[in-house]
């Protein structure tokens, strides 16, 4: 099975190899301070998303050269590395959520830096605010803009069991809007896959939800780009809780691949498939234990898509 990778994507555009270099914006979510809920997703760390970012107390420009320096230290060592450049990707927690003002500086200091050719920023549908679009809408004419959306999931049911505190139509409104505004940002939608209570038809669900048909019935997106990742069970969180109470039962990577496999074939051949399995910390990983080698499930789950093996 084919499909568009985010490696080949961003190679076609800007003509050579090129990294995202993970940064921490300083934020938090309204999930978690209070605005909206507390404790933020059931699954997420007290760290967020953010276990392989560098210290959120370091300057932009710091943070940078640091994130750089642990990409070049491993290419010196890997044969076939390619020196390249990089995207400066606001990863930690809702990276719009907080003092626009302050946001904007930050995300300008980081495109200042050298050899960072593009920014991508990952918040939630319902966390940005008009001076962030109006930046948006600005930026994304000069330069490569990814705006990174958290949807996980469309069952509602699923949203509210979860604590995601926002909708279906906070998502719609946020894409439309940046569509309006912004139609050369990248927009990238993450969906996980192996929540709690929820079936195949379920997961297909989401996976329909972020693409629409035109008025012929043909598949487009409204989504240019796609994260697909299994819910991995992290310790000190709502879910390591549910898990150890025996109320969670993880996906096994027979039907995780599975069902990746159908996704694919569901948002069909422009969307930009920007991640396939997850990337959890392994000192607080518990389970499933078959995610913990990622280098080893993305060799098999290639192998599983070209119908070269069966796992």
């Amino acid at each position: 099975m084919e499909y568009k990778t985010l490696s080949d994507f961003y190679e076609s555009r800007f003509g050579c190899k090129v990294y995202k270099i993970a940064l921490d914006a300083g934020c938090t979510c309204p999930n978690r301070d209070g605005t909206k809920g507390v404790g933020g997703c059931i699954f997420c760390s007290e760290q967020g998303s953010g276990d392989f970012v560098p210290g959120r107390e370091k300057p932009i420009e710091v943070q940078v050269s640091e994130a750089k320096a642990r990409i070049e230290s491993k290419l010196r060592g890997r044969s076939g590395g390619r020196r390249g450049k990089y995207i400066a990707y606001f990863q930690n927690f809702s990276s719009t959520y907080g003092d626009e003002d302050a946001l904007i500086k930050k995300y300008d200091a980081a495109l200042f830096q050298s050899d960072v050719v593009g920014i991508a920023i990952a918040t939630r549908p319902d966390c940005i605010g008009e001076k962030i679009f109006s930046w948006i809408s600005e930026k994304s004419r000069e330069t490569f803009v990814q705006i990174e959306l958290g949807l996980q999931s469309s069952k509602e049911e699923t949203g509210r069991l979860i604590n995601r505190c926002s909708t279906n139509g906070d998502y719609e409104s946020a894409v439309s809007r940046l569509m309006e505004i912004a139609p050369d940002a990248h927009i990238v939608t993450h969906l996980i896959f192996g929540l709690p209570g929820e079936s195949e038809r379920d997961m297909m669900e989401s996976v329909r939800f972020v693409r629409m048909e035109n008025m012929r019935g043909q598949r487009e997106t409204r989504t240019f780009g796609v994260k697909i990742t299994v819910l991995y069970v992290v310790s000190r969180t709502v879910l390591c809780a549910m898990y150890e109470r025996g109320e969670y039962e993880c996906l096994s990577k027979e039907s995780y691949f599975s069902l990746v496999k159908k996704a694919l074939s569901l948002l069909g051949g422009n969307c930009i498939i920007h991640r396939l399995t997850g990337d959890p910390p392994k000192r607080v990983l518990v389970a499933p234990a078959w995610t913990a080698d990622k280098k080893r499930v993305m060799n098999e789950l290639k192998s599983f898509l070209a119908g070269d093996s069966v796992v």
